[in-house]
């Protein structure tokens, strides 16, 4: 308890320190960002002019543009945060690794397999600004498991576990894990003192400790009463702005989806907010009213197109988040996804380096859309394909050439019985069709549910 104190006493001017800080690092490489890709990565800039312009980053776009040491080519290991479940092998979350080099004799199979021991609803991770470590969150417990797999990509290795999350800063459920030079921002998804969706951000150095957290606003600021809530997180450094979204609390997603959907006051406790926060200052300086749970946010940084995208989970929608003339921020509701009257539930979106394309997947109908954004003001659906029967999150290969695609969202929110497919699936993009490549069937291989996923090199 006396080192959380003596933590939070030097909680001002070591937030102080870190913002700057990460500010000007930042700064020389945002100097450059005129002839950087959509995807805006402030690492690498010399390496990343060589590219031609056209070049898709594709997954490296949702990445932090703080991390260093990009995929340029074929990615060689695809790992996988993995929920546990009861009974079926060791029954605890765990990091599984994936060969996808199509060079490799391992291709397409489980090289490696971490497990922390216990289940805690594994969810979310995100990479240190190194890229050596991968932080990644279990939304039950709160607890954050921290690998190295910068030494050997294929075998990753479990060096610390972070347990101070919520008696420290008060909240629950660490959702998105976002790197700034030499720390690490966490967005959550609730709090200690109710389980709600009124929740805050936390800061921690990349040793693992616990530095300041900062409020999600329930003001008003521009206009719009902030509701508290939170879930991704995204910077635009050339514009001095991290944006975040907002989901709902413990309440709710530890809860089963059938019974939330029939309660109408759970029904109710669902973000319908995003926040625009001033970077150098970390203080929120507006809200906008995006009603339907904003989930991921995907920056395009195209020169003069500093424009993001999010997609609401319950109105099916895809919004479009730029700034006037006047600096001022606002929100539009651009698109439809699928049926919104049978609740399609969009859940993951990657957007190409370019700006002008976005995978977009929906969980209840276990469909992956693709959109053109040629006209952000106007997204077109070009493609769609039935890829299972459920789905969750959607990665591209920094080439767009490779998609992969797994299927938990939530213990309790997966479907049940044989519609409760859990795999990780691997396409091949042509720009017309996706085909085929590689399929790993996670309950057959007794390894759980797999969620997220983050590509390393090849050794």
């Amino acid at each position: 308890m006396g080192r959380s104190k003596l933590i939070r006493g030097r909680a001002d001017r070591a937030a102080g320190f870190t913002i700057g800080y990460a500010i000007r690092r930042a700064a020389g490489y945002a100097l450059g960002r005129a002839t950087i890709c959509a995807m805006g990565c402030a690492v690498g800039v010399a390496a990343l002019l060589s590219l031609p312009a056209a070049s898709a980053f594709a997954d490296e776009t949702c990445n932090s543009p703080y991390i260093s040491k990009l995929i340029k080519g074929q990615e060689g290991y695809v790992h996988v945060w993995t929920l546990g479940v009861e009974g079926l092998g060791d029954g605890s979350d765990k990091l599984v690794t994936v060969d996808v080099d199509p060079h490799s004799k391992s291709y397409g199979k489980v090289v490696g397999s971490v497990s922390v021991g216990g289940r805690g609803e594994a969810h979310h991770m995100g990479f240190t600004d190194d890229r050596r470590y991968l932080w990644a969150g279990n939304l039950d417990d709160s607890k954050i498991y921290v690998f190295d797999v910068g030494t050997h990509p294929g075998k990753p290795a479990l060096i610390k576990t972070i347990t101070d999350f919520a008696p420290g800063s008060g909240l629950v459920g660490p959702h998105t894990f976002y790197a700034l030079p030499g720390r690490m921002l966490i967005g959550a998804l609730s709090n200690t003192r109710d389980n709600g969706g009124v929740t805050g951000i936390a800061l921690y150095n990349n040793k693992g400790a616990l530095i300041r957290k900062y409020d999600i606003p329930r003001s008003k600021l521009g206009g719009v009463v902030g509701d508290g809530y939170g879930y991704d997180l995204a910077v635009n450094p050339a514009k001095n702005v991290l944006l975040s979204s907002s989901f709902t609390g413990r309440d709710n997603y530890m809860r089963d989806l059938g019974e939330v959907v029939k309660d109408p006051q759970a029904m109710k406790r669902f973000g319908n907010t995003m926040v625009v926060w001033n970077l150098k200052s970390f203080q929120p300086t507006q809200v906008l009213n995006v009603p339907g749970a904003p989930l991921e946010i995907r920056w395009n940084l195209v020169p003069g197109q500093n424009w993001a995208v999010t997609a609401t989970a319950l109105t099916s929608k895809i919004w479009l988040v730029r700034q006037d003339a006047a600096g001022t921020w606002s929100a539009k509701d651009v698109a439809t996804i699928g049926d919104p009257a049978k609740i399609p539930l969009p859940v993951d979106i990657s957007i190409s380096a370019d700006g002008k394309g976005l995978w977009v997947n929906t969980f209840m109908d276990g469909t992956t859309h693709y959109f053109d954004l040629s006209d952000p003001e106007h997204p077109k659906q070009t493609y769609e394909k039935k890829t299972g029967s459920q789905v969750n999150m959607v990665s591209q290969s920094w080439d767009g050439k490779r998609v992969y695609i797994t299927s938990s969202l939530l213990a309790h929110w997966d479907k049940k019985g044989a519609d409760n497919e859990q795999y990780l699936r691997a396409f091949n993009w042509d720009g017309h069709e996706l085909a085929p490549a590689f399929q790993i069937d996670f309950l057959a291989a007794k390894l759980g549910r797999p969620h997220h996923m983050k590509f390393t090199a090849g050794t």
